[in-house]
């Protein structure tokens, strides 16, 4: 079947029952972009960041606990009760980003799209490996040093498919979304951005995810990612109805996402019987999944447009690096300071947390700001270069791509 090209006029089907006229929203800039951005989204990045930030400060034990010198749970015996469920920012993230996603590829060709996610993924991460490869030297009580071979593997973001130690604890939510960027690219980005691809993508993902699961082969589930692919598939779903309005089909996709997502969760954080500091309500689970896929459509609603205020595209744009560097140079700020300095542990939590955030606007501005127009840039083919001096049988690729 033939879908019609990615034009706005072609973009948004034509409702077959009569409903409220409503205009297609304008494309959006790039999420590194501070042009028309969805001010609220980026407050929402904020809150899940914090949200896992929590969690691996006070929500958890293991390494944690060394740095504290003790469980935190002791320490925080009221904050540790919710930030145990701080761990579900994580889906709110994958939710985000299938909007965001959704958002920022439309009109754009397969080589813009994979310049502009090159730009958003590689400065900060970069600038975060070698930080806390770093500080691992330095405290090698906190985290454990790796050899150069292996700190160099993590910069090129594949470590976790390759088998090598990963340098930050958080790459493996990165390593899921460079998947979908990649089923995305290939399946919709590809042919061009339209409604109709990006439905029956929507349809395709969510069928083999369910397929997958069932069928327990370790090759196809790295690839469809049965436990990631509803958020992903949400947030998608949302966007659509953010750009198109909703509708039945539409709306069907993001009740299914929420459906089979929820169950996954449950599953995967939820203990039955379990005893110890950090067990989770499997009602509050379910609650907080809610809670997010529901602030994610009440942005694709247009209900959030008061929430303009300048500093939550600030926040958004701290997001990011904040997410890379918080949680293992925390760990060591959270050691100086409590264990080390002796500063009681909720001045040392607001210290830490600060810092961290601290830290994400230098890397933002020194490194992101800097380096990332020129990745976005480098790729493009120049307008000046000279003609070939000679006539070759064949064809000239520019690093462009197809257009």
């Amino acid at each position: 079947m033939a879908f019609p090209s990615p034009s706005l006029a072609s973009s948004c089907p034509v409702p077959l029952t009569p409903a409220p006229a409503r205009t297609p929203q304008p494309d959006r800039a790039d999420p590194g972009d501070r042009r028309d951005r969805l001010a609220a989204l980026d407050g929402l990045r904020l809150l899940a960041a914090l949200m896992v930030c929590l969690y691996h400060f006070a929500g958890r034990g293991g390494d944690i606990s060394r740095s504290w010198g003790r469980s935190p749970s002791r320490i925080f015996p009221d904050l540790s009760q919710a930030a145990v469920y701080g761990c579900l920012g994580v889906q709110f993230f994958f939710v985000i980003s299938g909007f965001v996603i959704c958002m920022s590829s439309w009109g754009r060709s397969p080589g813009d799209f994979f310049r502009s996610r090159v730009a958003r993924l590689y400065p900060a991460y970069w600038a975060a490996v070698l930080l806390v490869a770093g500080a691992a030297f330095v405290l090698p009580t906190v985290l454990q040093p790796l050899r150069l071979d292996q700190i160099l593997v993590n910069l090129t973001m594949f470590q976790m498919p390759t088998g090598v130690p990963r340098v930050l604890g958080v790459c493996w939510t990165l390593w899921a979304e460079v998947r979908f960027y990649a089923l995305f690219a290939l399946c919709v980005v590809l042919r061009g951005v339209t409604y109709r691809r990006v439905v029956l993508f929507c349809c395709v993902w969510t069928l083999a995810a369910v397929v997958c699961k069932g069928a327990g082969n370790e090759l196809t589930a790295q690839l469809v990612m049965p436990e990631h692919a509803p958020f992903f598939v949400g947030g998608l779903a949302l966007y659509l109805i953010h750009r198109c309005g909703g509708n039945p089909t539409l709306w069907g996709i993001v009740g299914v996402s929420w459906l089979l997502g929820q169950e996954t969760v449950t599953t995967g954080l939820w203990r039955p019987g379990a005893v110890g500091d950090f067990h989770r309500n499997p009602y509050l689970i379910l609650l907080l999944l809610t809670l997010g896929f529901a602030a994610v459509a009440a942005v694709a609603l247009g209900w959030t447009r008061w929430a303009s205020w300048p500093w939550l595209t600030t926040a958004g744009a701290l997001t990011y690096p904040f997410y890379l560097v918080h949680e293992h140079l925390g760990w060591c700020v959270i050691r100086v300071l409590h264990r080390g300095l002796g500063l009681p542990p909720w001045p040392t939590l607001a210290v830490t947390v600060l810092g961290m955030l601290g830290l994400a606007w230098l890397i933002h501005r020194c490194v992101e700001r800097p380096l990332g127009p020129r990745l976005k840039k480098g790729g493009t083919a120049r307008s000046d270069a000279r003609p070939l001096p000679y006539r070759t049988s064949l064809p000239v690729i520019t690093s462009a791509g197809p257009s």
